[in-house]
């Protein structure tokens, strides 16, 4: 498919998906721009000439808004991620993630922007008994982060129309390799622990877990991006490729470090109880059926390459970076 669009404006871009996102939009032919408060650093972006860095925070709708002249689309991915973000500050994640987001609506389409992507979270469903959770299931938050997530996707809603399109995507738990790595997301937590541990520690075990591969994370984006109006206009799209319990995750990984790094055998998995009681079990059927887009990377995969990376250097201090871990970043550097 050609491009829709020419200058595409993603919030968050410097952040775990946007370091894959970012490069692979340049690649295509985009002019984009990376609005993002960098509390992660700006280092891994690419140096290109189509490529616009500027260092804001969504909350500041007026920087922002000079920013969006000129856009064609948004594909919106800055956020508080994680529900253990909201340990650290209520404010700060309900300034960033519920009350900057209608006001940046609103200067998009005022702006022009002809497409607004949204990332929700497949989290909004909170727990559920329900086999397979569609997008039609109620949204049971069981934290701000879900509940903000869930609130702010009839906030772009509102404000759609025929030149100001909006989509959401409610994407699984991502995992895998990225330029700015994440290692507090359930599968990345596990392979770090088994390669440089030699022990993974499962709290529960049997929680269900809907995971996807990062670049199945960027393939969606890119696709939503040159997708007709008609196809994908209002729409909520869960994404997810394998729902698998926290104990498959971790006996995957330890099949996997032990393939890749046969030294480190046998990787003992430790069970211990956990109050983290979240379990559900996305049906991404939708996503396929409407938009002919199916995830093709696996958790396997997102193993694989986590260890290849580790086995290349890209990945020191694994533990003591805080770089890797959300919370402790935005506490050593006292966000507000």
């Amino acid at each position: 498919m050609s491009n829709r669009f020419n200058r595409v404006l993603v919030t968050g871009g410097a952040g775990y998906c946007g370091s894959i996102l970012t490069p692979q939009l340049l690649d295509m032919g985009y002019s984009v721009t990376v609005y993002d408060i960098m509390y992660y650093g700006r280092d891994h972006l690419p140096d290109h000439p189509a490529l616009t860095v500027i260092e804001g925070d969504i909350r500041d709708t007026a920087k922002l808004a000079k920013c969006l002249e000129g856009t064609d689309a948004v594909i919106h991915l800055a956020c508080i991620s994680n529900d253990a973000s909201f340990e650290l500050d209520e404010d700060l994640s309900t300034s960033v993630n519920l009350n900057a987001f209608e006001p940046m609506v609103v200067a998009a389409k005022k702006a022009g922007v002809k497409r607004f992507i949204y990332a929700s979270s497949s989290s909004v469903y909170g727990i559920s008994e329900e086999p397979d959770v569609t997008e039609d299931h109620p949204l049971v938050p069981l934290t701000l982060y879900n509940k903000y997530k869930g609130m702010c996707e009839p906030l772009l809603i509102k404000h759609t129309d025929d030149n100001f399109v909006g989509v959401i995507f409610r994407p699984a738990t991502v995992c895998g390799y990225g330029p700015r790595q994440r290692l507090d997301v359930s599968v990345n937590i596990l392979t770090n622990h088994a390669v440089n541990k030699g022990e993974i520690t499962v709290f529960g075990g049997s929680q269900l877990r809907p995971n996807l591969h990062i670049q199945d994370y960027v393939d969606l984006c890119k696709i939503l991006l040159v997708l007709p109006d008609e196809k994908i206009a209002n729409g909520i799209f869960n994404c997810g490729f394998q729902n698998m319990s926290i104990m498959e995750i971790a006996e995957t990984v330890k099949k996997v470090v032990e393939e890749i790094f046969p030294d480190k055998a046998p990787i003992n998995i430790v069970t211990t109880p956990s109050d983290d009681i979240r379990s559900y079990h996305i049906n991404s059927d939708k996503v396929r059926r409407v938009l002919g887009f199916e995830p093709k990377h696996t958790i396997e995969e997102a193993v694989r390459d986590l260890c290849q990376a580790f086995q290349d250097g890209k990945l020191p201090n694994s533990f003591d970076d805080d770089s890797y871990f959300n919370v402790r970043t935005m506490k050593a550097i006292g966000a507000k």
